[in-house]
């Protein structure tokens, strides 16, 4: 593959853009310690939380435990796009072709920008200056690769034209996962793999041969290979796009609320992908159009490192439009939308896209934790919890609630050996409220288990509540005797399994608890 000596790629990048969106968006100064926070932990944060020791990935206490005077703000993918609108704006303004990857970075063709202020020097200063002006810090990075010039614009580095390769061979292998707009969600478990191996520099993953990375690796490790090495990288497609892809709407009566664009735009985004897919085509760049009642015209392409799936381009579609109806930039409409349009400017085989059972990529995972996601900003991390399967001797003890994007780790191995753990199967429900019950033999005196570890009398009847049901089978018991050398966590306890009901009849398998001689469910069986 070979490319135009001429072509470059200049990045911009806005540092901690999320962390900076959040404090303009509830009125924080930009250099106070401000953390985003997603499913309860920091996913970016400003220079002056790093100072104090505030990381990414940590947990939301844990920050605030080392920032008594963090200010906290939950993750907002709209806020982010909206605010940074403005600055997509100052920098269309002077350099056409602008290209959003995500809110916080946009890359464009250096050749134009350069030619026009004289080099690539002065083009990147005065996009800093125009960056500046609507109140942003931002940093410039030109390479003859994209995905080179994103990690040069982390450095604010215009690196010379075929030094690529020399440029990143020194850096560690994780900055080819540090930015998510350009790689696949493995990215960063390849980054893991290529550590644990020794390779602990991008020069030391390009010096791997490409066939032995073709054949020890994905696609994804492929392409990351061919960035290692700075080598010019696959155009997102090498197809012509098949006609009549575009989809528009006529509003009426024009758009001027965010709640009536977002509408609109997840309406079209449906319309939109069902051509894709009656085209058997999945589309990488996409570009938002939209026309006023008083003939202004705005126009933004958004870029993708994955196919787009419906959800993510009606949220691109609502970010862009929630951009430019409260936006603060002078392409703000004077007038609503009357004219929405979609066009797909490059699209991949349709076989790019891992489709779910069901239809979609994942619609249905993606909608869920989106919306378990929400119910934590409202209601506290703690609100959502995932069980996780754990070590003990009893069902419950065998279940530890995690906040939802907290490390899954339990409280206790389950694989370490536990003596007197209920045998299988595990009860389908576990009940947390334990109702009390009364376990009977024939004579109606009361059965419980002795010191020996064993039923008092031969088990034949259950009292629950105002029914009775006669055993047609038992296992058990099971003596749980826990910590007995501290009197307030010890545990002295017996667990049993009772079958009820008739032959032939409905029944039902139960999982009993016998303390100080009185009985209670603790799980029921299918």
């Amino acid at each position: 593959m070979t490319r135009d000596s001429s072509s470059r790629v200049l990045a911009l990048w806005c540092p901690d853009w999320p962390a900076i969106a959040a404090a303009v968006a509830t009125d924080v100064s930009p250099v106070a310690a401000v953390a985003v926070t997603l499913a309860n932990r920091v996913i970016a944060c400003t220079a002056t939380a790093r100072a104090e020791g505030v990381t990414r990935g940590l947990r939301r206490r844990e920050a605030q435990g080392r920032c008594p005077e963090l200010h906290v703000v939950v993750a907002d993918p709209d806020r982010d796009a909206r605010l940074f609108e403005p600055v997509a704006a100052a920098v269309a303004a002077v350099a056409p072709g602008v290209e959003v990857l995500r809110p916080g970075l946009l890359v464009l063709s250096a050749r134009g920008v350069a030619r026009y202020f004289g080099s690539e020097q002065a083009a990147a200063e005065r996009l800093v200056d125009e960056v500046s002006a609507v109140g942003v810090e931002s940093q410039i990075g030109v390479a003859d690769e994209l995905s080179t010039a994103v990690i040069a614009a982390r450095r604010a580095v215009l690196v010379p034209r075929g030094g690529g390769a020399s440029f990143l061979a020194p850096l560690a292998v994780k900055e080819l996962a540090a930015e998510p707009s350009l790689a696949a969600v493995e990215r960063s478990e390849l980054v893991d793999l290529l550590h644990r191996l020794g390779l602990r520099t991008i020069g030391d993953f390009a010096a791997l041969s490409t066939v032995d990375v073709a054949s020890r690796f994905g696609t994804d490790a492929v392409l990351a290979h061919r960035s290692a090495r700075g080598e010019p990288e696959r155009p997102p497609s090498a197809r012509v796009l098949p006609p009549d892809l575009d989809v528009e709407q006529q509003c009426d009566p024009p758009i001027d609320r965010v709640d009536a664009a977002a509408f609109a735009g997840r309406s079209l985004a449906e319309q939109l992908h069902v051509k894709l897919a009656a085209a058997a085509v999945a589309c990488t760049r996409l570009l938002v159009q939209a026309s006023t009642g008083n003939g202004e015209h705005l126009s933004r392409t958004w870029r993708c490192a994955e196919p787009l799936t419906p959800e993510g381009t009606a949220d691109r579609v609502r970010w862009q439009l929630d951009g430019w109806l409260t936006g603060r930039s002078e392409a703000k409409p004077t007038a609503g939308i009357t004219i929405l349009r979609l066009e797909p400017v490059e699209v991949v085989a349709a076989g790019a896209l891992q489709l779910g059972l069901w239809g979609g990529v994942g619609e249905g995972d993606e909608r869920a934790r989106r919306a378990l996601v929400r119910v934590q900003g409202l209601l506290g991390g703690e609100a959502v919890r995932i069980g996780v399967l754990s070590g003990g001797r009893g069902p419950s003890e065998r279940i530890t609630m995690i906040p939802l994007g907290d490390e899954l780790v339990p409280e206790a191995d389950p694989n370490a050996p536990w003596p007197g753990r209920l045998p299988q199967p595990a009860p389908a429900a576990v009940l947390g409220s334990r109702p009390e019950v009364a376990l009977e033999d024939g004579s109606g005196a009361s059965v419980y288990v002795t010191e020996r570890g064993v039923f008092s009398s031969v088990p034949y009847r259950l009292r629950w509540g105002t029914r009775t049901w006669q055993l047609q089978g038992w296992a058990g018991p099971w003596s749980v005797d826990e910590r007995w050398w501290d009197p307030a966590t010890g545990r002295d306890a017996a667990r049993a399994q009772v079958l009820l009901g008739e032959r032939g009849a409905e029944q039902k398998a139960l999982l009993l608890v016998c303390h100080d001689r009185s009985w209670s469910v603790e799980g029921v069986y299918e």
